[in-house]
Parts: C-alpha cells; sequence; structure tokens
C-alpha cells in the first residue's frame, strides 16, 4: 500500500455505501489524529482505538440519520497525494463549500482543520476534504 491515508478515507466511504455501522481500519498515528478530528466535528458518532498486534486498528462507528438512512459524512476526498503534495500557506486556507465542510491539515503542529491553522497562521499539506 503507498497511501494509507487514502486506504483510510476509502474504507470510510466504502463502509457508508454498504450502509454499515461499524468498520475497522488498520491504524497509525495520523489516521488516529484524523479520527479524532472527524468525532470533534461530529463526522462520526464514535471511535474506539485498539492496541491488538503491532500495528493495532481504529473502530469507527458511522453516523446515521435513521428516518432518512443518510450519512453525516457526504464525501471524503483526498487532496494531497504521494505523486503531488498539495501545501497551503494560512492566507491562501482552501474553502470546503463556503466553510460548510473542513479541510484537514498535517502542519508542523499536528494534524488539524482548516480553521484551526488559519487561527494559528500556520500552513501545510492539506490532506482531504471532508463534507
Amino acid at each position: 500500500m503507498t497511501d494509507p491515508i487514502a486506504d483510510y478515507l476509502t474504507r470510510l466511504r466504502n463502509a457508508i455505501m454498504a450502509h454499515h455501522r461499524v468498520v475497522e481500519i488498520p491504524a497509525s498515528n495520523i489516521k488516529k489524529e484524523i479520527t479524532k478530528i472527524l468525532f470533534e466535528k461530529g463526522y462520526i458518532l464514535n471511535y474506539k482505538f485498539i492496541e491488538d498486534g503491532p500495528q493495532g486498528t481504529i473502530k469507527v462507528a458511522l453516523k446515521w440519520n435513521p428516518q432518512t438512512m443518510q450519512n453525516a459524512i457526504k464525501c471524503l476526498k483526498r487532496v494531497s497525494t504521494p505523486g503531488l503534495r498539495r501545501y497551503t500557506g494560512y492566507k491562501d486556507m482552501p474553502r470546503v463549500i463556503n466553510g460548510l465542510g473542513i479541510a484537514i491539515l498535517s502542519t508542523s503542529q499536528g494534524v488539524m482543520t482548516d480553521k484551526e491553522a488559519s487561527e494559528l497562521k500556520i500552513g501545510g499539506e492539506v490532506l482531504c476534504y471532508v463534507y
């Protein structure tokens, strides 16, 4: 696997399309940070880090609307790839759906959303868009 973040997003997308309630994903530190951000912003219902074996897994409970069977996540889009890295400064921060979605960035101060990075006036690598 050459792009673990793309694999993480694809597993979430596939679970949403198959109407699963829970999805298990191999863990890494950056995936754990992205999962924490998704939980804080209300895109997932809950998560749990399971330490088994050398790598561990992340169990993510997806958030569903029971009446319409719509998921809280409409789109997960990978922006920066191993073949083409995308960086941004704090003045040129991307706006996802005019501020309704979030962009997740990897900065020198850790993984954070576009709004948090703008407040701290730091730029970084744009990992993905979520809305």
